[in-house]
């Protein structure tokens, strides 16, 4: 049985990680939601948890430059990742991100699936394909969330849903999403309540030794 609705609402903000010595305990269950700069990941979490200003949204590209951990309940956390693709950002800072993002996906035990957020206006850049393949690779469990629905009529929502999902492995979920109209929202709720329930791997993730 998936959590009810309520164990989003609960989410509050834990901290804010520029370096990999600064995250918390490997332990639990995470689920990271990365997204090129300005796809909408923040007003996803937001639209996701019902809250209105759990995560900062900006209108400027780049704004989020952390690993920013959500607690849902002492052991199950929500990981905001910085924004990837934005081009005015410096250099020294781009290859901190990269360095920061690629170590924790690769080594983080703790790290059970993957959201991938994209403007369902501009799917699948080369970036998100890079990500969505290396996810593949590492055998996490990956959903597909085309974000600003809202900024498209139903018919040209289902071509564009359509056309991600004939590139996509059958093994992936994909996804339309809506924050401004909650479009979606219930879909999303079911897909992470069935990944935040996986308590044999929070047991043995928590366990001394593992």
């Amino acid at each position: 049985m998936n959590p009810p609705e309520s164990f989003f609402r609960r989410a509050e903000y834990l901290d804010s990680v520029h370096n990999l010595s600064q995250l918390p305990p490997d332990g639990g269950i995470e689920v990271a939601i990365a997204g090129r700069s300005n796809a909408g990941k923040s007003s996803l979490i937001n639209r996701l948890c019902d809250q209105t200003s759990l995560a900062r949204t900006s209108k400027t590209p780049g704004r989020t430059r952390q690993l920013v951990f959500f607690r849902l309940d002492p052991m199950r956390h929500l990981v905001d990742l910085p924004g990837y693709g934005y081009a005015k950002v410096a250099g020294d800072l781009k290859r901190h991100w990269k360095g920061l993002i690629q170590t924790y996906l690769d080594r983080r035990r703790a790290l059970v699936g993957l959201v991938v957020v994209m403007d369902i206006r501009h799917p699948l850049k080369d970036s998100d394909v890079e990500l969505v393949e290396w996810a593949g690779s590492r055998g996490l469990a990956l959903h597909l969330v085309l974000t600003k629905a809202d900024k498209l009529g139903r018919g040209k929502q289902n071509e564009a849903l359509m056309q991600v999902q004939r590139r996509v492995d059958d093994r992936v979920g994909v996804q339309v999403f809506s924050a401004v109209k909650g479009q979606g929202r219930d879909a999303l709720l079911g897909v992470l309540g069935d990944w935040f329930q996986a308590d044999q791997t929070v047991e043995a993730l928590s366990t001394p030794g593992q």
